[in-house]
């Protein structure tokens, strides 16, 4: 046996008990004639000490002889500490020990395995096995693990059955690129990694399953950030006989239950809000709602008084700042300068101080007298102590530009704070998006998304109008889950098959699997995918997702600790009929 407890569970109760501990020593203070030594497990800590009076020679020459991060098993007697430490759960006492094992030697580890470590990201991603002993990781993975339960305790409730689905499929040409995987035995063919099992979650419906969940890998083969991976989970989920509100009914109370579970936090009916109606007060489809800043149109206001940069914009929008009037020009040009960046790409941006003392000015005062800086003030519903920033331009890049400083004054100002939720579902998404480069429709969600009942004659007469019966889950301004009532009926999907560019030939050789199961009794079918290490994140206060995976990708799609991905042999190229020429 090589531990009676853990080092996370000993107390006061247990003085005098004999106890074997096992697990990595965290630190030594050595005194020469006394030893102390903090052994960690994945529980806790448990001091130990060795002394001249009460240990043997050989006990304190072996004790010496230890390291940093070496694996050992101890016993020994539970004995009260003297100086004693409140702030762990074993602070009470320490064990005295008797006899002392070196199960395994190591090295001096790269970085200090502390909370607070002194090793880079990239260096504790190389060495992701020893990063995982720090708290920090340690506690996240074990949060993960927790949420994974809570949702399958909650699914299981709701009837909702566990299915694997294959993970080698066919490629299919929509949505992100495919990780493609050679077939030895068909030489010249490929599988490829599910993105999703959108088809396969339709077929067990098509199957008579009813209610389906998978806490499932998926792949995409698409440029990475902080909360993007290479590959993910999804917790997957579709049911049949239902419409759009049986869907959202079950999925907001599983999220309530989440939030109430793990932040305490309880909600009510979550608001919803349609893309449309996202777009226009926000600029984009996971507006962060927890602070308002809503969009304000001003064209009737700002044009024809020979401010050029206004009067050939498409659109002039802005966004209230409340109490942000004491800002300095410093203050102003940093936001000025950070919606010039390329990655927001505005040519610049105008200012209007409501003053505490009730005067407004502006930062085109040559343009716009203070009655005319007034009926802007009016128009936003601004106060004295307020200020308003505006931005013109072509309407979608300029509503975007705008989002994207909303969401950075929010930083700014600690509006957007980890602790506080805010759930909305954004509902009547487009169906269809037109691709100039492309010159035909695209999914905005996927092919196999319905559209709303009473738009399905628009797929005849002027496809770009209709709205998908889709939604999306949006929490903090963070996208955490999507889904769409599907088409179950062949035609209806034929038709979207041909809208989306397809030949007859191209729908049958891609997804005839599926057009044909449509052939043999169809129930109407919906379903939800949410971002499993997303909610995670977010939920225990974090955006950047990389923490709660144990063995995370780099920005540029590598795993620095295995070497991955990596040249494979020759005579692997060969077997798997693959030749690969590298240009210089």
């Amino acid at each position: 046996m090589f531990r009676t407890h853990t080092n996370g569970e000993l107390n006061i109760q247990n003085l005098d008990q004999n106890v074997t501990l096992s697990g990595w020593v965290q630190t030594i203070r050595d005194k020469g004639f006394m030893m102390w030594i903090d052994l960690r497990d994945r529980y806790g800590i448990t001091q130990l000490v060795f002394d001249a009076d009460r240990s043997s020679s050989e006990l304190l020459e072996n004790a010496h002889k230890l390291g940093r991060e070496f694996v050992i098993q101890i016993e020994g007697k539970v004995i009260e500490r003297v100086s004693k430490n409140p702030k762990i759960p074993t602070g009470e006492i320490e064990i005295l020990v008797e006899k002392l094992t070196i199960l395994n030697e190591s090295e001096t580890p790269p970085f200090t395995i502390e909370d607070q470590t002194d090793g880079g990201e990239e260096l504790r991603m190389k060495y992701r096995y020893l990063d995982i002993r720090r708290n920090p990781v340690k506690d996240k993975l074990i949060f993960r693990h927790k949420m994974a339960q809570k949702v399958r305790n909650y699914l299981s409730e709701q009837d909702f059955i566990e299915v694997e689905t294959p993970v080698l499929i066919k490629s299919t040409p929509e949505g992100a690129r495919d990780f493609v995987v050679p077939s030895r035995m068909n030489p010249g063919q490929f599988y490829a990694l599910p993105q999703s099992p959108q088809t396969f979650k339709q077929l067990l419906m098509i199957g008579g399953m009813d209610r389906y969940f998978q806490i499932v890998k998926c792949f995409r083969d698409e440029d990475l950030r902080a909360d993007r991976q290479p590959e993910f989970t999804q917790i997957d989920c579709e049911m049949a006989f239902v419409e759009q509100e049986d869907v959202l009914q079950i999925f907001e109370g599983m999220t309530a239950t989440l939030l109430k579970d793990i932040a305490g936090k309880e909600f009510g009916k979550f608001p919803r809000m349609t893309f449309a109606e996202a777009m226009q007060k926000y600029g984009n489809d996971k507006p962060d709602i927890r602070f308002g800043m809503e969009f304000v149109e001003v064209n009737e206001l700002v044009k024809g008084k020979d401010f050029k940069i206004f009067d050939d914009a498409e659109l002039v929008v802005g966004i209230n700042v409340e109490g942000c009037s004491d800002y300095t020009r410093k203050q102003i040009d940093e936001l000025i300068d950070w919606v010039k960046r390329p990655q927001i790409g505005a040519n610049g941006m105008i200012w209007i101080k409501f003053q505490n003392d009730g005067v407004v000015t502006s930062s085109v005062n040559k343009f716009y007298n203070e009655e005319d800086l007034k009926k802007i003030t009016e128009k936003f519903g601004a106060k004295a102590g307020d200020l308003i920033f505006l931005m013109s331009g072509n309407e979608n890049k300029v509503r975007t530009q705008l989002s994207a400083l909303r969401m950075e004054v929010g930083n700014r100002l600690g509006l957007r704070n980890p602790k506080e939720f805010a759930p909305l579902w954004v509902i009547d998404f487009p169906l269809l998006e037109w691709d100039e480069e492309t010159n035909r429709y695209h999914a905005m969600h996927h092919p196999f998304t319905s559209p709303k009942p009473e738009d399905v004659h628009l797929l005849e007469t002027d496809p770009g109008k209709a709205r998908a019966n889709a939604y999306d889950l949006i929490l903090n301004g963070n996208e955490i889950g999507g889904g769409s009532v599907r088409i179950f009926d062949k035609d209806l999907q034929a038709k979207m098959f041909n809208l989306l560019g397809f030949t007859k030939e191209d729908a049958e050789a891609q997804f005839g699997f599926l057009m044909n199961a449509f052939q043999y009794g169809a129930p109407p079918h919906a379903g939800l995918a949410l971002g499993f290490d997303r909610l995670v994140a977010i939920l225990d206060g974090n955006e950047v997702i990389r923490d709660y995976i144990a063995f995370p990708k780099n920005n540029s799609g590598r795993d620095v600790m295995i070497d991955a991905p990596s040249s494979i042999a020759d005579e692997q190229l060969d077997e798997l009929a693959l030749k690969v020429e590298l240009k210089d």
